[in-house]
């Protein structure tokens, strides 16, 4: 294992680039009672600096959606949850060049899960999957493929079947490090301290404040990882520069708001931050 390193990329682009060379993104998350999150990965995605970006969400919030950038090129689930027989529809308007987002806002329910299973199996895309999409069958799914996951603690546990609320940090980077390692993956273990692991490299995230126990951090964070990585940044690099990014816009807000800034505030302060910070 390489030792630690502070991993964090400048922001470069050549200057003779036109749209669609610096990237784009599709997020596919939302339900009939979940319209927030696929929006706040959108946002960020779009803060990132990518130049293209791509919600699929529910029917019934394709209007907020649009509502919320210029930018957004929606599209929508047949109905107002992801179902399997949207997966076809989907898989075919993705963009190769595309970096998807899937989780975010999804339920639990049998019929969007296997519609889920069914696009992270054919999905040759690099992968970030977050939220509900964080299943006891995901891994095996994603084995060997270009993916990051970004579970908290609880999902990460649901995902190998164990309770890992009582295991203390040691154990928590171990067991990181040995899931990036045997299915070939990213993974980002949120917390107070960040854990992100490739399998090869670990590194561990500090910073922020509790105020990031808002609402909508986590697909804030899963859109820029995606974004970053539709830049042509490598998955741990993008997960270490998001998890720096996210933790010290918290810190910029925290002397202003308090505890009181939402998750469109973190997201505001992403360029900037992107483009100074380091």
């Amino acid at each position: 294992m390489k030792p630690n390193k502070c991993y964090f990329i400048a922001m470069k682009r050549s200057s003779i680039s036109r749209k669609g060379e610096n990237g784009s993104v599709a997020i596919i998350g939302g339900s009939y009672h979940m319209h927030g999150a696929p929006i706040f990965s959108a946002l960020s995605a779009e803060a990132s600096g990518v130049d293209l970006i791509f919600p699929y969400v529910p029917r019934c919030h394709v209007e907020v959606t649009k509502s919320h950038s210029l930018n957004f090129i929606t599209s929508h689930f047949r109905e107002n949850n992801l179902h399997e027989c949207d997966t076809e529809d989907i898989l075919e308007s993705i963009s190769e060049n595309s970096t998807v987002v899937i989780g975010p806002g999804l339920t639990v329910s049998e019929e969007t899960q296997n519609a889920v299973s069914s696009i992270i199996h054919d999905i040759e895309n690099p992968l970030v999957i977050d939220a509900s999409a964080l299943q006891e069958w995901t891994l095996e799914l994603i084995r060997n493929k270009n993916a990051v996951i970004t579970p908290h603690i609880g999902e990460l546990g649901r995902m190998i079947g164990k309770d890992l609320k009582n295991k203390d940090f040691k154990y928590r980077k171990n067991l990181v490090k040995d899931i990036s390692e045997e299915y070939k993956i990213t993974v980002l273990l949120k917390g107070a301290i960040d854990i992100i692991s490739d399998g090869e490299n670990i590194e561990e995230i500090e910073g922020g404040n509790a105020g990031l126990t808002v609402g909508g951090t986590g697909d804030a964070l899963a859109g820029l990882i995606a974004g970053l990585i539709a830049q042509h940044i490598k998955p741990f690099e993008a997960c270490c520069t998001a998890s720096r990014i996210i933790k010290r816009a918290a810190t910029t807000l925290c002397p202003e708001k308090g505890y009181s800034f939402t998750t469109k505030d973190v997201i505001e302060n992403i360029p900037h931050l992107l483009h100074t910070y380091s």
